[in-house]
């Protein structure tokens, strides 16, 4: 998958808003393309690298995810009991990457505002 599709399929999600809100931290080195619903994080990424994506996750499921794949290890910059980071293109199918961002947005979703 590629940052475009990426891009496209978390827009389909309904009610899913995009911004990239740390800009003014990076200086111009790097720029984080944030996912949204109900005004809080789901999933973000460097848009320039597309090399990791970090993604909300369930807390007692992230070690045995971790265990069955490559791609899947700590965030960069999140906490590590909710969220993980996920190579594309690694060992994760297409289906298995969007269905880890369906249940990141399911996540998010239900929670009150």
């Amino acid at each position: 998958m590629n940052v475009e599709e990426f891009r496209d399929y978390c827009l389909s999600l309904p009610d899913v808003t995009e911004a990239t809100p740390f800009e003014k931290f990076s200086r111009g080195k790097f720029t984080i393309l944030v996912f949204y619903v109900n005004g809080h994080m789901f999933c973000y990424f460097n848009i320039d690298e597309f090399s990791n994506i970090t993604i909300k996750y369930d807390a007692t499921r992230i070690a045995e995810l971790k265990e069955r794949y490559q791609a899947v290890s700590e965030p960069f910059n999140g906490d590590k009991r909710y969220w993980i980071s996920v190579q594309p293109n690694l060992d994760l199918t297409d289906v298995n990457l969007k269905e880890l961002v369906q249940q990141s947005y399911e996540i998010v979703k239900s929670k009150k505002r």
